[in-house]
């Protein structure tokens, strides 16, 4: 992408690119050593060259991957009648599952098995984790209806998140996470059983697929995540 300035503000752009300037001379006499400051090198008094180090790394920290979930847009209504996007949830590992609160029979063992992962976490590494539970019925599982769900299941701490989206948003979603499901009565679905682990960067990461299955590996994932 090419990103045209307006001579008006040339100035402001000189500015910026100034603060972000790195030094270095083109000899490189004192090896990777590099200057906040325009001037000469003590070596051997050339003119200290400016290089993009600082201006490249600040855009790295800020972008995220063509495989990430924060490039989706949709807006979601937490179990707290927030509205957020899924790239608020950046700077977090993400353990997250697809449920719908009227399911009696697969989606009980879902909570379960997350609840069963979070035991698994120590107090210190649940600061840099984030369980999401997504719904797959938006019409039934209102904020309110999430919210209380998350209080008969032990799950209303902060590291918990429910998410209501739109129907376009949770089949979206559903896409990205290979989870399949089929509405078969007003107030039932089948679905695919997948737990999905993602980094910080919202980069699928691992996926747990089944109920009540050996979790080892999804949280050896989430540990190492953690202490990165």
């Amino acid at each position: 992408m090419v990103i045209t300035l307006a001579s008006c503000n040339s100035n402001k752009s000189e500015k910026a690119s100034d603060e972000l300037a790195v030094y270095q001379c083109p000899m490189q006499c004192e090896g990777e050593k590099t200057y906040s400051e325009a001037g000469s090198c003590p070596v051997c008094k050339m003119d200290l060259q400016p290089i993009e180090v600082l201006e490249t790394k600040v855009l790295d920290e800020n972008s995220v991957s063509e495989e990430s979930i924060f490039n989706l847009t949709s807006t979601w209504n937490t179990e707290e009648g927030e509205k957020i996007q899924l790239e608020d949830l950046k700077g977090k590992t993400l353990v997250m599952v697809m449920i719908y609160t009227t399911c009696k029979a697969a989606c009980p063992r879902l909570v379960a098995d997350m609840r069963n992962i979070e035991a698994q976490i120590s107090k210190e590494k649940l600061d840099n984790l984030r369980f999401v539970l997504v719904s797959i019925d938006p019409k039934t599982d209102t904020s309110e209806r999430l919210k209380a769900f998350a209080k008969e299941n032990l799950m209303d701490g902060e590291q918990w998140t429910f998410l209501q989206g739109t129907e376009s948003s949770v089949q979206e979603f559903a896409n990205v996470l290979s989870v399949k499901y089929k509405k078969i009565s007003p107030l039932d679905f089948s679905h695919s059983n997948i737990i999905s682990v993602f980094n910080d960067k919202g980069e699928l990461i691992h996926q747990q697929e089944g109920l009540g299955v050996d979790n080892k590996e999804t949280v050896e994932t989430i540990l190492q995540l953690t202490q990165e």
